[in-house]
């Protein structure tokens, strides 16, 4: 009987042991109190190389429960559309939040696409070339009726770029472990083309001017730190 109860007080206080280790892991400081705040409004620019908003274009509407989660999520949002000098337009979307735990994942288009009624015909991986460097990206095509949009997008936990389920846990837990709850950015840009190849090739060309007119403070707000061209 006494051999029994030392070991249950020995499994007892392993079980304590383990609940005071995770409470003490468990991440409290959010970058985004840290440092400087962030302003999507003003960071991206109206006008930048070829490209300037288009202001016939209205903002499209989601619906209400999907807005309603977007809300939870983020804390900034910005949608706008860009036309070039022969026409070509270019949707941009950027959401922040600054708290990207568990519970406050980002929204990707997988998901969100098909909550507006749209089918998702393509998912791949694919690599940016920043024009300083290289990001893994998404490249998706949405279709809706007789709408085709591929999409390009990535996705930022803190000051890395992730863009599959599993990078993002590893660099949500790399920042755990030292007791920090890291930011996150969502960056989608997409365009009505029936042509993917050509669609990715003209986003990536948006993608890049626009870097080329952030100060480098915005471009690693957006794109983290690349991987160095080789």
């Amino acid at each position: 009987m006494k051999a029994l109860s030392l070991k249950h007080l020995i499994i007892g206080l392993c079980m304590l042991a383990a609940a005071g280790l995770a409470m003490a892991l468990k991440p409290t400081a959010k970058i985004a109190d840290k440092g400087p705040k962030i302003n999507l409004e003003t960071l991206i620019p109206a006008q930048f190389g070829d490209w300037k908003i288009d202001e016939t274009i209205a903002t499209l509407l989601v619906n209400p429960e999907t807005q309603a989660r977007l809300n939870k999520i983020y804390n900034q949002t910005l949608t706008r559309t860009y036309a070039n000098s022969r026409g070509e337009r270019i949707m941009l979307s950027i959401a922040y939040g600054g708290d990207q735990s568990d519970a406050m994942q980002v929204h990707k288009p997988e998901v969100c696409y098909p909550a507006q009624g749209f089918q998702i015909l393509k998912n791949s991986n694919d690599v940016f070339s920043t024009g300083n460097g290289s990001i893994p990206v998404k490249r998706l095509v949405a279709t809706h009726g007789e709408r085709i949009e591929p999409i390009t997008y990535w996705t930022t936990v803190g000051d890395n770029v992730a863009v599959t389920s599993l990078q993002w846990k590893l660099y949500q837990l790399k920042y755990g472990l030292t007791g920090k709850i890291p930011d996150g950015l969502l960056f989608r840009i997409s365009s009505i083309q029936s042509d993917d190849a050509v669609a990715y090739r003209l986003q990536d060309d948006f993608a890049r001017a626009l870097l080329k007119a952030l100060t480098p403070g915005g471009r690693e707000r957006l794109i983290g730190h690349p991987t160095p061209a080789t």
